[in-house]
């Protein structure tokens, strides 16, 4: 008597039902609608930018001819070279990258020695002194313009960049903290301790160890406050007043009522304070988001 091998059916492949088809439908369905929402705020948030590029060097007569969407047939630099001549923007642009400069270095510095005492150094009332960065950096500078301004007068620092500098970088010092602080809070207590076992002094641990793990956040604090500086208006408005210390800001929001009668003109200096914030950032977008990664990463 022989034994005859089991015989098995092939199964068959589970065909896929109706309500999983229907379920990735839906799924690319909002992908597509989501990619069409965030590609039509995109077009819209660079829409002003090309308008002000295409009437910057658009002959007048074509504006008023095509009005301002029409592309310029030829390249007309009259408008630029008039208004970057007229309010000597070379000196405009050269007290925006000082004061910009100078306060996103001076302010990032700020933030890590006090972050460094306040979340590694574990001072008491912790908890309460982040508290008070927070609502620091929460006041609206409206609030602060007229203590700030007899402070600096009675200094003999009005009208000079180095008294905005201090003021800004002390402002934008707060939020800074409370960011680094939040950081340096859940730093590893055994990479200090083994520093604190070899010798090494508070200095040494925040130079040595410190500083190269938090340079990526370093980084997109130091570009941010750059940003904000060169974007600020209010308070180099009011403690600024002569023209040789105007910044780039300043001196776009008094000259739009002076070129209101000329869209060109007006054009001309709007890309004009433009293209360097947007040199700026083509130049450290790749530093920037390598900084955001590796600091998420830490």
């Amino acid at each position: 008597m022989t034994a005859t091998a089991p015989t098995t059916t092939p199964k068959r492949r589970q065909q896929p039902t109706q309500t999983s088809r229907s379920a990735k439908n839906r799924r690319g369905v909002s992908g597509w609608t989501i990619l069409i929402l965030l590609a039509g705020s995109a077009l819209l948030m660079v829409f002003p930018f090309w308008l002000a590029l295409i009437n910057a060097f658009k002959p007048s007569a074509e504006y008023i001819a095509d009005g301002p969407i029409g592309v310029p047939t030829e390249l007309d630099f009259t408008a630029i070279i008039d208004f970057w001549v007229g309010v000597n923007f070379n000196q405009k642009l050269l007290n925006s990258i000082i004061l910009s400069g100078s306060v996103a270095l001076i302010a990032a510095a700020l933030s890590l020695l006090s972050a460094f005492a306040i979340g590694i150094g574990r001072i008491k009332g912790r908890v309460w002194i982040l508290a008070v960065f927070m609502l620091a950096f929460t006041i609206p500078q409206e609030a602060l313009v007229y203590p700030l301004f007899v402070l600096s007068r009675e200094l003999n620092l009005y009208d000079t960049l180095t008294g905005v500098t201090i003021i800004l970088a002390v402002l934008q010092s707060a939020f800074g903290t409370y960011m680094l602080a939040s950081v340096l809070g859940s730093f590893p207590t055994e990479v200090l301790e083994a520093a604190r076992l070899d010798g090494a002094s508070r200095f040494q641990i925040l130079r040595m160890i410190v500083f190269p793990l938090t340079r990526p956040t370093l980084t997109v604090l130091v570009t941010f406050f750059f940003i904000w500086t060169w974007n600020d208006f209010f308070l180099p408005l009011v403690l600024l007043p002569s023209a040789a210390n105007q910044t780039v800001s300043v001196s776009l929001g008094a000259l739009s009522g002076q070129y209101t009668s000329d869209p060109t003109a007006l054009a001309a200096a709007s890309m004009a304070g433009i293209l360097p914030a947007l040199i700026f950032f083509l130049l450290f977008q790749r530093t920037l988001m390598r900084g955001v990664n590796i600091g998420a990463i830490k």
